[in-house]
Formats: C-alpha cells, structure tokens, sequence
C-alpha cells in the first residue's frame, strides 16, 4: 500500500512539473520594452527618444515627430543628424533638465528634412546623440497624413 501511495505521489509531482516547470524560466512579455506606436525609440545616456516617425505628402520632404526625454537634472543639447540630398545634415535641439522637448507639430520645433526621396511605409536612418554619449541610429518609419492623427504633422500644412 505504501508502494502504490508513493508512486501515485511521485507521478502527480512528476505531472504537476512537467506541466507547470516550463514557464520557471521562460521571459515574461509583458517585461519586454517596446514601441507601442507606430514610431521607434532608443535610449541614448540620460535621454530617451520615443516615438520617433517621419511624416510627409510627397517623400522628398519629411517633417520628423519625435519626444526627447530628459532623464537628469541638466540641460542636453541632442544633436540630430540624417543623410540628406546635400550629404550629412545636423540639427540641434535643448532638452531643459527633467522634462520633454516634442518636435513636429505646428507649435512647437520642427526639423524638415529635404531633398530625399522616400517611400512611404518605408524606414529611413536618423541618428541622435549628444554630449561624449555615444549615439544612437535609429530606422525611422515613414508615414503620411492620411490617418487623422497624422494630418497637422504633414510638412506645409
């Protein structure tokens, strides 16, 4: 009777791990960070760059959507640089300490990037750094206004 009590111990012990002993080490997703928009960001040093996204009407002009957050207490000047039709193209942006600088809309700074050609839906490289940081490059997609949200960001609009 022991014998049998303790091998049906010993099968629902094996039962229970094998079922359940595949998640102990498995990575969780909801851990994982990721863009949830339809733009891309990075982390460069104190700054992070979210939902960065390109938006044009033609592909030849691109108006660049992006937030820069500022992790610390000083200021950051962010350089910004892309390939343009000139060769390699740079913009500066002041990210005040422990806030947010947003790029794009009608009010607030825009960087116009001109003289490109490129597909819609496509992705096109945008590097940002800053300080002795080493940057960051990242493959920025390339949308249009034709989604309600994206209207006010078209370049000329």
């Amino acid at each position: 009777m022991k014998f049998r009590w303790a091998m049906t111990t010993a099968l629902a012990t094996a039962v229970v791990l094998g079922t359940a002993g595949c998640t102990f080490d498995a990575e969780i997703a909801t851990n994982i960070p990721y863009s949830p928009s339809d733009g891309t960001g990075t982390s460069v040093g104190d700054i992070d760059v979210r939902n960065a996204l390109l938006v044009t009407d033609d592909g030849e002009t691109l108006n660049l959507v992006v937030s820069l957050v500022n992790q610390s207490d000083t200021d950051r000047a962010v350089t910004i640089q892309w390939e343009g039709a000139d060769g390699r193209e740079s913009d500066r942006v002041l990210v005040d300490g422990s806030s947010t600088t947003q790029l794009g809309s009608q009010d607030e700074q825009r960087i116009l990037i001109e003289g490109v050609d490129v597909t819609l839906g496509g992705l096109f490289p945008v590097f940002f750094q800053y300080g002795d940081e080493p940057g960051s490059e990242l493959l920025v997609p390339v949308l249009d206004g034709a989604l309600p949200e994206y209207e006010l960001y078209v370049p000329g609009e």
